[in-house]
């Protein structure tokens, strides 16, 4: 025969599961505190300057 099982503590284990996937939907929605959010950005602008700095200026070719 089965296992009884406590309904109360299976409702209350969904509400837990729900409540933890919504807290992570909001966690991925409203994402990172402010100053993270300019420190990531002056980083990604540090990079690209960076990068743009390697680049080799090469003369155009003309097609004639």
């Amino acid at each position: 025969m089965a296992k009884p099982i406590n309904l109360n503590r299976a409702r209350k284990e969904r509400a837990r599961k729900t409540a933890r996937e919504q807290a992570d939907r909001n966690a991925i929605l409203h994402g990172l505190p402010k100053a993270e959010k300019q420190r990531a950005k002056a980083e990604a602008e540090r990079l690209a300057r960076l990068h743009e700095s390697g680049r080799r200026d090469t003369p155009d070719a003309d097609p004639d």
